[in-house]
């Protein structure tokens, strides 16, 4: 149901000598632009609030490693910092060119169709080769996992919905939301779909 952490993208800025970057470090970048100074840690924390939902759950090394290229890149800047509890921490921050390429990006880069790797689907796909007990059991774990991140995608726009100035992320969430009540129903629309084939079958 969500985008591959791996998947290989290379979008770049429109403007001649713009710097290719994959998807994932305009996403951090992205965060980088809501908030002022933020670990790589808090950077995560945000991936796990509400971009999770509908595009990227990454690991730290990830992460680190995307806030690295962008530092590289001149998108970004970072310091050492020590923290309330008396250790150090080095936070980020997106600089002016970064705004700049961002803003370039969000606005003129074609946006490719997502790639759909549905390994639900897939098991289906298969199902000469599995019984129909176990199909069951597969599609009826899929809908309930995609009945628990509905519950969770609904709590966190409803949280984004009372940050003022965040209309536009409450629109993502609402479209998480979405996107996985449609594939409870699905799931659910597939297991009378096994049952009816077991039905002619018997």
């Amino acid at each position: 149901m969500q985008r591959s952490d791996t998947e290989p993208d290379t979008e770049s800025g429109t403007e001649p000598g713009a710097v290719r970057l994959p998807a994932t470090a305009w996403a951090v970048l992205g965060i980088l632009s809501f908030e002022g100074e933020l670990t790589g840690y808090e950077i995560r924390k945000w991936t796990g609030y509400l971009l999770r939902f509908f595009y990227w759950s990454p690991a730290m090394s990830q992460i680190y490693q995307e806030l690295k290229r962008l530092e590289r890149v001149g998108y970004a800047t970072s310091r050492q910092v020590t923290g309330g509890d008396g250790r150090d921490k080095r936070v980020y921050v997106i600089s002016e060119a970064g705004t700049r390429a961002l803003t370039d990006w969000a606005e003129n880069v074609p946006v490719e169709p997502p790639v759909v790797k549905h390994g639900t689907a897939l098991r289906v796909w298969l199902g000469h080769l599995a019984t129909p007990e176990r199909l069951r059991e597969v599609v009826e774990a899929h809908r309930d996992d995609a009945g628990r991140m509905l519950d969770e995608a609904e709590f966190s726009r409803r949280t984004v919905a009372d940050v003022p100035g965040w209309a536009y992320q409450e629109l993502a969430a609402r479209w998480a939301v979405r996107h996985y009540a449609s594939e409870r129903d699905l799931a659910e629309r597939m297991l009378a779909d096994l049952e009816t084939l077991a039905a002619r079958r018997r």
